[in-house]
């Protein structure tokens, strides 16, 4: 494989890394219906101020994210709302897997 090829990879990885936690998936989805300040985002989170910085930080340096300063308010706008399509993926992921162990489930009882 390529140089090219592998950085591709890298930064999809470091993309994707950046949302491995739940607080940076509910800010992504918090984001989705506006542009939100730290403030209303810890109170969402139910973190202190300090960790939602840090979460929201992570999130701008992965690119998902960007701020807006208006007077000494900064807000946090979603960068790229398409985001929210890896999420619908994520979802559809996690029902088949659902069903899956449902049917196994079934399956087993109707072997006894």
């Amino acid at each position: 494989m390529d140089k090219k090829m592998i950085a591709k990879y890298e930064e999809q990885a470091r993309i994707i890394k950046a949302l491995s936690h739940p607080s940076r998936l509910i800010i992504i989805d918090e984001l989705h219906s506006g542009r939100r300040c730290v403030s209303e985002l810890t109170e969402l989170v139910g973190s202190d101020t300090s960790t939602v910085s840090k979460h929201l930080s992570v999130l701008k340096n992965a690119g998902l994210v960007f701020v807006e300063k208006e007077g000494t308010t900064v807000f946090y706008n979603l960068r790229m709302p398409c985001i929210l399509d890896f999420f619908s993926c994520i979802e559809s992921v996690i029902e088949a897997n659902a069903l899956g162990q449902m049917e196994n489930v079934i399956s087993c009882k109707t072997k006894k």
